[in-house]
C-alpha cells in the first residue's frame, strides 16, 4: 500500500499545529499497514486473548502522547517512527501476557532478532498459502503449510526478515535499509537473493503455482 505524500504532509503540518482531528486522521491513514505488521508479529499463543485492534488502540494512545517529541525532532521517516512505536507497544503486550514464556525454548522458530517481535514462519507460511491455487482440502493445506514453514526456516534469518519487510509489510528498499541499519545496496541485493531463494524452495512443492507463470 503506497501512501499519499501530499496528504500525509498536510496532515503532519496540521498535527504539528495542534489539530487533534489531523492527528487522528494521520494514524488512521496508516492503520491498515500497521494492522498487517501487527498481525504478522503477534505471538500466536495470544490468539483469542489479543488481536491487532487491541494493539492499535493502545498504540494510538502512545502516538497521541508522543507525537510532540517526533514533531520537535523527526529523526526518521514518519511511518517508520509510527511502526516502531506500535512495535514497542506490541512488545509490552507480549511481556504483559506471556512474561517469561516470551523466551520459551519451545516457541516457533522466529525471524531476524530485530527491535520488534519477529514474524514467525507460521505467520509467513499462512500468508503465502493464500496464493496457493490447488491446496483446497484442509489436510493438504495443513501439510503444505508445514512444508512452507520448514522452507522458510531453512533460509538465512536476515533474508527472512527482509522478505517480511519488503514482501509482506510493503516497505520500500530505503525504508528496509533504515529499519535494519544496513546500506540500501545491501538491502536490495539481499532482497533479490532472498526472493530467488524462496521461489526456488517453493517451486519444489507440487501444490505451489507461481502467479507469474499464469
Amino acid at each position: 500500500m503506497a501512501s499519499d505524500p501530499s496528504n500525509t504532509d498536510d496532515l503532519l503540518s496540521r498535527a504539528r499545529d495542534g489539530d487533534a482531528a489531523a492527528l487522528a486522521d494521520l494514524f488512521a491513514h496508516y492503520r491498515d499497514r500497521l494492522r498487517g505488521m501487527v498481525r504478522l508479529r503477534l505471538d500466536r499463543r495470544l490468539q483469542g486473548r489479543l488481536d491487532p485492534s487491541d494493539v492499535l488502540q493502545e498504540a494510538y494512545l502512545d502516538f497521541s502522547k508522543r507525537f510532540g517529541e517526533y514533531a520537535a525532532d523527526p529523526k526518521m521517516p514518519f511511518y517508520l517512527w509510527l511502526r516502531f512505536l506500535t512495535g514497542q507497544r506490541l512488545i509490552d503486550l507480549h511481556r504483559m501476557h506471556l512474561g517469561a514464556r516470551m523466551r520459551d525454548a519451545n516457541q516457533e522458530v522466529s525471524l531476524y532478532r530485530g527491535a520488534l517481535p519477529q514474524a514467525s514462519s507460521v505467520s509467513l507460511a499462512a500468508q503465502l498459502l493464500g496464493r496457493l491455487t490447488t491446496a483446497s482440502r484442509a489436510a493438504i493445506r495443513a501439510e503444505t503449510q508445514i512444508r512452507v514453514q520448514e522452507a522458510l526456516n531453512s533460509m538465512d534469518a536476515m533474508d527472512r526478515e527482509i522478505l517480511t519487510l519488503r514482501h509482506f509489510e510493503m516497505l520500500n528498499n530505503e525504508e528496509t535499509a533504515l529499519v535494519l541499519g544496513i546500506k540500501k545496496s545491501a538491502a536490495s541485493n539481499r532482497y533479490i537473493r532472498a526472493l530467488k531463494r524462496l521461489k526456488d524452495i517453493l517451486a519444489l512443492l507440487p501444490e505451489w503455482k507461481d502467479p507469474a507463470s499464469g
